[in-house]
């Protein structure tokens, strides 16, 4: 097999073997980014190759610092990461080179990690497609006319194309999720505060988004959960989890899921993504899972207010000083001023009617979890779009009212900090991938890698890989979209 075909918890045994080095591992990886990485553009900020590679043979003469110890890794640009350029996808940071890594970022490096750039993200990370004015856009493997999604689409697109054999993510709204589920990779938004946000940034008021894994198996996301997670003093909330690597094998017999669907008609879909995802939901029954579809738990307009209440309100505190830089102020892509003012005009009343929305569904949820081990929701509402368009503005004739209105399914569990892990589905008629969310108990992150583990075993869907080696893809044609098998 070769290098790039191999998951990461393949290759980190091989080289604990000694039968694969760091410098062969570093060689494989940029030959790949070489060979696809122009079309693709997932990597961006690519250190020069006779450093990396100089620092692959360095860690071959060194003790194993952990389990990332030699492998090639890039951090997903809205992270600080120490010595490379951290755009966020923005004109006004592309010649920012951080001083010092973001806390996980951090915890990834000591592991030994070797840092080879970053992956592409939306401006900000805001909207779920990956494209800013710094890099362009990210394009899907399965289909270069296509969006690879977002915020973590760099990254999921490296892990579908071999560039990578793992990789970092981050979620507010799905940004771990839907791009997993349209690159057939798996993504893993972990409980909030088991990976804590970094110490330099605001620690109480904002707890929407997270930091975690992404990988071509859930026993990959679980090896790099151990590094990524744990409590940390300076971090409120932090907190340990139960280790995850090598835990993940469990007999699901009896284990009860609740199908949401389609929030009874709450998330308009795209024709086939139901119908493609309530087909796999048979590998559930197969594992011995019980599926039931359930009535919407909770009034669909209620959360949806909520978030984007709380939403706007944490994107008007993280670019605030931007916005109120006058030079810098032009520079903003619309999204991001339309978060902005429309989070500073929100009144206290409104912010805190927000936050007892999502109290009252963080209980309603607990309930939930009393007779089901987890929910089953899409991780998208539509197939992967035109890589040219910036985000669908209907679906089946439902007009999209604002820009990320057609991810509303994935905000039953960024509302409330749930674990919900992206599998994936299959694919649809026109070959292009979708995905399922796996949301679980707050805490419970290995009942759910778990569930998704036995998944993966029994579908072994990231197999089915891109139709990329010999060019077929260029022409974005649907029946060259997978390989051969």
């Amino acid at each position: 097999m070769n290098l790039i075909d191999m998951d990461a918890t393949a290759l980190v045994a091989a080289m604990d073997r000694g039968e694969v080095t760091a410098e062969e591992a570093m060689t494989a990886c940029l030959d790949r980014i070489a060979e696809v990485n122009g079309e693709v553009n997932a990597v961006v900020a690519l250190r020069d190759r006779d450093e990396l590679l100089e620092e692959a043979r360095a860690a071959d003469r060194s003790e194993r610092k952990g389990w990332l110890h030699g492998v090639p890794l890039a951090v997903k640009d809205l992270a600080n990461t120490r010595g490379i350029t951290t755009t966020l996808g923005s004109p006004i940071l592309k010649d920012f080179v951080p001083r010092r890594d973001d806390l996980f970022v951090g915890r990834m490096r000591g592991a030994g990690a070797i840092f080879i750039g970053k992956t592409n993200a939306p401006e900000f990370g805001l909207g779920s497609h990956t494209v800013n004015p710094v890099y362009g856009a990210t394009r899907n493997p399965y289909d270069l006319a296509r969006s690879a999604g977002g915020s973590s689409g760099g990254a999921t697109a490296a892990l579908a194309a071999g560039m990578q054999w793992v990789c970092d993510g981050s979620d507010m709204m799905g940004s771990l999720r839907n791009p997993a589920g349209w690159c057939n990779v798996y993504g893993f938004r972990p409980s909030f505060g088991l990976v804590p946000g970094d110490v330099e940034r605001d620690l109480y008021l904002h707890p929407l988004a997270t930091s975690g894994p992404m990988g071509k198996s859930p026993a990959d996301m679980a090896a790099l959960l151990d590094i990524q997670s744990g409590a940390d003093p300076r971090v409120p909330l932090s907190h340990d989890g139960p280790g995850f690597a090598g835990k993940l094998a469990s007999d699901l017999t009896g284990k009860r899921v609740a199908w949401l669907g389609d929030w009874g008609g709450a998330w308009p879909m795209e024709e086939g993504v139901r119908d493609t995802c309530e087909a796999a939901l048979a590998t559930f029954a197969d594992l011995g899972v019980e599926v039931e579809e359930i009535a919407p738990p909770f009034p669909a307009a209620d959360l949806w207010q909520a978030w984007i209440d709380l939403r706007s309100f944490a994107v008007a505190g993280s670019t605030g000083p931007l916005y109120d830089n006058p030079v810098h102020r032009p520079q903003l892509r619309e999204d991001a001023v339309w978060e902005l003012e429309r989070g500073r005009a929100l009144t206290a009343v409104e912010i805190q009617r927000a936050s007892a929305t999502r109290s009252a569904w963080f209980r309603k949820a607990a309930a939930l979890f009393d007779r089901y081990d987890a929910l089953i929701a899409p991780t998208a509402q539509v197939w992967p779009f035109p890589v040219e368009q910036m985000h669908p503005k209907e679906i089946e004739g439902h007009a999209m009212d604002t820009y990320h209105r057609w991810m509303e399914c994935v905000i039953p569990a960024s509302l409330i900090g749930l674990p919900a892990a992206a599998v994936p589905a299959g694919f649809g008629a026109q070959g292009l991938p979708m995905g399922l969310q796996i949301i679980g108990r707050y805490r419970d992150d290995l009942g759910i890698l778990r569930l998704a583990q036995g998944w993966h075993e029994a579908t072994q869907w990231p197999a089915r890989r891109p139709a990329m080696r010999d060019g077929a893809m260029r022409d974005g044609r649907g029946d060259n979209r997978i390989a051969p098998q």
